[in-house]
């Protein structure tokens, strides 16, 4: 039996990955304005645009954010016009967050408007771990090939479930601080805190399968991490690093134990962990190799992360 031909739109960085992962990446016609992984991907048409100027600090940023979100459901928008024009079958968006992709309801009702009444709305809500491979089969489903689903999980339970029995016998687990925005301070939720279980890890801050939460600054420097790691959405290791001093200027950060024993890492947070799809694989292998470097060396160091 042959496979059913589709006409993808992807909304977000991480649902493109899941389409390409399974195979379907010639059948892509059109992404966000975030999405760059596979490489070429780049070359399709883009469908939204943020609201705001994504350029500027990350306190600038946060103020553009929140001012924008009081006046509307979305900070992205949809060009309605050319996703009429790409005529797509499957558009693969989320409800997760307003703040990393254009909203559900903006979608919905762009798809209603504009779009054939046959086309697929496949909308995503990765709250935790779990719910990232329940949206990888959902995706798979979609599109016609559960099977690719299943195999693509398998594969990348495979390598996640490799590291975890090997963490899980190592006699020290370091406290870990997890820090996902930078000013003002946010610490990462979602399936993040699981991550850091994991790959050896106690996280600090932030729960799984919650949203991310603002960082207590006193609770911060009295928890005392062993480790800190930075990893920003939307934000390079060199956008972080330049950022970075930010968190310097706080009152006691200087004396954290983390900082004066050169255990503070800045992380390519936009390519791997704020991206809910297959390379969270990549990710875990990346917190392992920072929390257990004499165990773990899968070559991610000086490409996904570097030492502050």
């Amino acid at each position: 039996m042959l496979e059913q031909e589709h006409r993808i739109v992807s909304l977000l960085p991480s649902s493109t990955e899941i389409v390409a992962a399974l195979g379907f990446r010639d059948q892509l016609v059109g992404r966000s304005h975030e999405c760059d992984y596979p490489a070429g991907v780049e070359a399709l048409p883009v469908c939204t645009e943020p609201k705001f100027d994504p350029h500027g600090t990350s306190a600038e940023i946060d103020q553009r954010v929140k001012a924008i979100l009081q006046e509307s459901l979305s900070v992205y928008r949809v060009d309605a016009e050319l996703m009429q024009s790409l005529a797509p079958s499957v558009v693969v968006t989320q409800s997760q967050c307003e703040v990393c992709a254009v909203s559900f309801d903006e979608v919905q009702r762009m798809t209603c408007d504009f779009l054939d009444t046959d086309a697929q709305l496949v909308s995503l809500e990765p709250n935790g771990l779990e719910d990232v491979f329940a949206d990888i089969q959902r995706v798979a489903d979609a599109l016609g090939a559960p099977e690719r689903g299943t195999a693509l999980l398998s594969q990348i339970r495979r390598r996640m479930d490799t590291i975890t029995a090997q963490a899980a016998d190592l006699p020290h687990k370091p406290t870990v601080a997890l820090i996902e925005w930078i000013d003002p301070p946010m610490a990462a939720g979602n399936w993040m805190p699981s991550l850091v279980e994991m790959a050896g890890g106690v996280n600090l801050f932030g729960e799984a399968g919650q949203h991310s939460p603002w960082l207590d600054w006193e609770a911060f420097i009295a928890s005392d991490p062993d480790v800190i790691i930075a990893l920003p959405c939307g934000y390079d290791m060199a956008t972080t690093c330049a950022e970075m001093p930010l968190l310097a200027a706080r009152p006691g950060w200087n004396d954290l134990r983390a900082v004066r024993e050169g255990q503070v890492y800045v992380t390519d947070g936009n390519q791997y962990f704020n991206r809910p799809g297959p390379r969270l694989a990549e990710s875990l292998e990346i917190l392992a190799e920072i929390l257990h470097p004499a165990v773990f060396d899968f070559g991610h160091r000086g490409r996904g992360w570097q030492t502050l």
